[in-house]
């Protein structure tokens, strides 16, 4: 029955239950994560007398906290994007700075060999020249090798944060798990684990710092982790486990699963998304993969143009030309589930063919189908990939050999491997082919006003060095025949356009007359003062000669370093974005969720007086009983 003191202690049990939660909440104010808990006061059911129902004072019905799971999701949302656009900035700008350095960048160090050839092109007999070229041309290799280490480091370093993450992952979701048991154990007995969530919560912002996760929250209070396109990190009191693995052709580059309570394992790499670790693989495939590529691709074009035409010129002594440059081969390798005996062979092609993409071969139904792994389209091949019929396509020449496996693939990288063999292979100065391989004359007896503007060996893979006569007839018809008169072509003569035959171009300017003859052979050793072979391989180097005949070399290393300075720049931009973002979602995540002194303060004075009210109550329940007991005893 409800009596003055059973409704005083009630609220005196009850605001000094509230003073006990303000208290909490004072002491919090600076905890991470902590959110605002609120006593709910509630009337206690009432008795029903003759006069009608008496109120039995008051219940501390809950304790809650307050927080909004909207905000909460904008701070993990924007928290993740932020930590992978800094990330991807952070490795891209490594890459950015090696590359775009006004002294030591590619596009300096390319600039400074082609002066070197044109310093030796005015001075073709200095010696200290040559001797400055060779230099120059030692410089350049070092300096492409030495992009290619760092970039390797730098991949190294990646990696190893990739297993940092993973390994940090699997911890905070393995925490999440248990907190996940805890809670529901709780709510199951009717109370709100107040403490419990709010940890659960600090955990999964945490987590949103490595990858993009997505949460749903179960009927228990449980609270269901997901990631990538809705893989299970954590179902209930289960978490599953990451875990890094070798790549399927790079055991160099990790892949990344993820197993539950069953055992299997999926690969989940293509699908992480966000976070510090979508951040590392956006690096390796977005900054670190295509930089070595390209300037793999830089590297095999200028040892391809500069050997050719080295070998189209005569050196010092008198002699062909020989390589200036090696230059790594083709990378094939094959899948790690392949199983199949098959096996390849791939070398380039023709350089204006040649890409910085990388390409899969895949067997499928007894064919076999190329992928452009950049693009992601099928590339049309030629040739049956035999030896006498090799497969063509993007400037390679595949041949494949045994017996493949339906499935079975290869990694093709036409020129990732290609820095790293990149060296020079002269050994003299005088191995420097300045001058002309061969040298054009008018005949004595010519009558025509045609002159002799140049001969050059153009392929000398072609070439074959013996003495060529240019005899023209009526109509500028012409014919070319080696010294031991076979013809070797023919056609009609057009001012201006060279005329081509057996790997070699003689260049005329003026109309010849019927009769004219002109001689090609081999340059006299004692033409020193000849430069024109150098000249023609600066020229070369800036003609454009790669992605299809639309960009040069120095093209080729300025839009590599535009490219990776964008990546990077844009990457930066995000970070300032999502970070702001971040912040500002946190500041209102705080303002909903946090402690406000103030208001803190007003709460304590009001349950402060309560409190001491209802003490005042008691005490004038005790002096009224008191009062009775004494009447009762004078009675």
């Amino acid at each position: 029955m409800p009596d003055l003191l059973s409704t005083s202690v009630s609220g005196l049990l009850a605001f000094q239950q509230a003073l006990d939660v303000t208290s909490n909440n004072i002491s919090n104010a600076s905890t991470p994560g902590y959110s605002v808990e609120t006593a709910n006061l509630a009337e206690a059911p009432g008795q029903q007398t003759s006069a009608g129902f008496v109120g039995n004072g008051v219940d501390v019905q809950s304790i809650t906290r307050t927080f909004n799971e909207f905000l909460a999701q904008q701070v993990r949302s924007s928290q993740a994007s932020y930590s992978s656009s800094n990330t991807l900035a952070t490795q891209a700008a490594q890459v950015d700075n090696m590359l775009s350095d006004s002294s030591t960048g590619l596009p300096a160090t390319l600039q400074s060999f082609v002066n070197s050839l044109q310093t030796v092109a005015t001075t073709p007999t200095s010696t200290a020249a040559r001797q400055a070229l060779l230099s120059q041309a030692q410089a350049l290799a070092q300096q492409l090798t030495s992009y290619d280490s760092q970039i390797s480091q730098f991949g190294a370093q990646l990696e190893t944060q990739v297993s940092g993450d993973v390994s940090q992952i699997n911890t905070i979701t393995a925490n999440i798990a248990s907190l996940n048991q805890q809670i529901a154990t709780a709510s199951s007995a009717g109370q709100t684990p107040n403490q419990l969530l709010d940890q659960r919560d600090q955990l999964i912002t945490q987590l949103s710092k490595y990858v993009s996760v997505q949460t749903n929250t179960e009927s228990n209070g449980a609270m269901d982790v997901y990631v990538g396109t809705g893989q299970a990190l954590v179902t209930g009191a289960s978490a599953s486990t990451l875990s890094t693995v070798p790549g399927t052709y790079d055991a160099s580059q990790l892949g990344i699963t993820i197993s539950g309570g069953g055992g299997t394992k999926a690969n989940i790499t293509s699908e992480i998304s966000g976070g510090d670790l979508g951040g590392l693989l956006s690096a390796r495939s977005q900054v670190l993969d295509p930089a070595r590529n390209a300037i793999g691709q830089v590297s095999v074009a200028v040892a391809t143009i500069v050997n050719q035409q080295q070998q189209s010129g005569m050196d010092l002594t008198g002699a062909q030309g020989q390589p200036m440059f090696s230059v790594g081969g083709v990378q094939v390798l094959p899948s790690s589930i392949n199983t199949g005996s098959a096996s390849l062979t791939v070398t380039r092609g023709a350089l204006s063919s040649l890409t910085a993409d990388n390409y899969r071969l895949q067997s499928s139904g007894g064919s076999w189908q190329l992928t452009d792994l950049t693009t992601g389209q099928p590339v049309a091949m030629t040739g049956s990939g035999t030896s006498g019929s090799p497969f063509q396509a993007a400037g390679l020449s595949i041949v494949t050999s045994g017996a493949a496996a339906s499935g079975d693939s290869f990694l093709i990288q036409p020129t990732a491997a290609a820095t790293a063999g990149f060296a020079v292979t002269l050994t003299s100065p005088a191995q420097i082919a300045a001058a002309s391989l061969v040298q054009g004359t008018a005949g004595a007896s010519n009558t025509g006003g045609a002159t002799v503007s140049g001969a050059a060996v153009t392929h000398p893979s072609a070439w074959v060095s013996d003495t060529y006569t240019v005899t023209f007839a009526a109509g500028n018809a012409y014919t070319v025949k080696n010294s031991g008169g076979t013809q070797v072509a023919s056609g009609t003569y057009t001012s201006g356009t060279p005329i081509s035959f057996a790997g070699a171009q003689l260049t005329l300017s003026g109309s010849p007359a019927a009769g004219d003859t002109f001689t090609v052979g081999l340059n006299n050793p004692a033409n020193t003062g000849d430069s024109s072979n150098l000249l023609a391989m600066t020229t070369a180097l800036s003609a454009a000669a790669l992605n299809g005949g639309t960009t040069s070399v120095t093209g080729a290393a300025n839009s590599l370093v535009s490219r990776i300075g964008l990546v990077t720049q844009q990457a930066q931009s995000n970070a300032t974005a999502q970070q702001t973002a971040n912040q500002d979602a946190t500041t209102a995540l705080n303002n909903s969720s946090g402690v406000n002194l103030d208001q803190q303060a007003a709460s304590m004075l009001q349950f402060q007086q309560a409190y001491q009210a209802m003490a005042q109550m008691i005490q004038a329940s005790s002096q009224m009983f008191n009062s009775l007991m004494t009447a009762l005893g004078n009675a």
